[in-house]
């Protein structure tokens, strides 16, 4: 028994016999329960993308022509862009061409100039498959146009020549493929890439669509949220609906809503929590977030506080030393200061100017992989120098 436990063949052969006898004939699998929230709901189509409503109308005109541009989609993180493009893809070939007409690649992995040359380029010149002409069905709900689509995700992320080498490609193939871009940041695609794409700026989305759309996965996952809920878990997301759902289900396993008893995919029992009801609260979604709590930030705000004939290194290191202890994270209080800093109207201008730069010149040095503690300290004691020039 025990050498079977090392034998990977005799433990795969064990584990489909047991999924083999605890299956009964005709009854399906239910497989969306152990996707992530993330993809399981992904929008299907076009009008289920969120709060993206001018993109949306103008790829839904072009979906009426049945032709398009090449095409460049830059915003932030968690706005719906591969999103977008993958529903449109899904609506103009349907499940039976959608494999041989779509090509997905991350240009974040593959990103370099063999890859243009090599996969991106056989692909782009591959006749079409025609769609089934004695499904006349199948032609009127889908409108299967005469191109193929190559879909390169964090294009920004392609290197110089991989980007000009890709010029080339896009014109010498176009008459039966089209490119969609996706980016982050637009700047990093070169002029004459960009030149040749309609352009579609993805905007952070706003309170109600992420609100409204937060609320529809909450109802469908039968979740009990606390009022206050969906508000927190927008602040914490800061407009990036992927974190956003990603919140919501973190929290959902977290106070056991999401589990119900049955067994996962290795065979072991998913145990429900006690009380299946658990509501979850605002403080769920600042745990999971990494939020620092009020009166945390509130002491460093306070030791920062100019004092008459003293300095406020002592109490600032000392409040600094226990953050860093408790394993709070230093982006995350600068987040925070910033917010009540900026935001404080008792503070002049003038002094705000002078922290928002320490700010920035901070999050760099974070960003480079600076020392935690020794740069919170920093930053707190040259805000501490500037209340005190009053």
């Amino acid at each position: 028994m025990a050498s079977n436990f090392f034998n990977n063949k005799a433990r795969a052969a064990a584990a489909a016999a047991n999924a083999g006898s605890k299956s009964k004939p005709g009854e399906k699998e239910d497989n969306t329960r152990l996707q992530p929230w993330v993809e399981k709901y992904r929008p299907k189509t076009l009008d289920d993308v969120a709060a993206q409503d001018h993109t949306v109308t103008v790829l839904q005109r072009t979906l009426q022509a049945s032709n398009l541009p090449h095409m460049l989609f830059y915003g932030p993180p968690g706005t719906g862009k591969t999103s977008t493009i993958l529903a449109l893809a899904k609506s103009l070939f349907g499940p039976l061409l959608y494999r041989s007409r779509i090509l997905e690649l991350n240009a974040s992995d593959e990103r370099g100039i063999s890859i243009v040359r090599e996969k991106i380029k056989d692909f782009a010149r591959i006749q079409l498959s025609h769609p089934p002409a004695s499904d006349s069905e199948y032609r009127s709900k889908y409108p299967c146009p005469p191109f193929k689509i190559i879909i390169l995700d964090e294009a920004d992320s392609m290197t110089q020549d991989a980007q000009s080498a890709l010029r080339r490609t896009m014109e010498r193939y176009s008459r039966i493929t089209r490119f969609c871009l996706v980016c982050n940041y637009v700047t990093r695609i070169i002029d004459p890439l960009a030149s040749r794409c309609s352009k579609f700026r993805f905007k952070a989305l706003d309170g109600a669509a992420a609100g409204g759309r937060l609320e529809e996965i909450a109802k469908a996952e039968k979740l009990n949220l606390d009022s206050g809920v969906v508000d927190s878990l927008i602040r914490c997301s800061e407009g990036d609906l992927r974190r956003a759902i990603t919140f919501l289900q973190s929290a959902a396993r977290l106070v056991g809503a999401a589990k119900d008893g049955r067994e996962d995919e290795g065979g072991d029992t998913e145990m429900a929590d006690a009380d299946n009801q658990d509501v979850i609260t605002v403080k769920h979604i600042e745990e999971i977030a990494g939020v620092v709590p009020d009166n945390i930030v509130d002491r460093l705000v306070q030791a920062m506080q100019p004092k008459k004939g003293r300095s406020a290194y002592e109490a600032v290191s000392k409040v600094v030393t226990d953050i860093i202890a408790d394993g709070w994270s230093a982006s995350q209080i600068l987040t925070q200061m910033y917010q009540i800093i900026v935001f404080n109207e008792s503070i002049p201008d003038i002094q705000k100017n002078g922290i928002v730069m320490v700010f920035s010149e901070i999050d760099k040095r974070l960003i480079d992989g600076a020392d935690e503690q020794l740069t919170v300290l920093d930053m707190a004691l040259r805000i501490a120098k500037i209340l005190d020039q009053s």
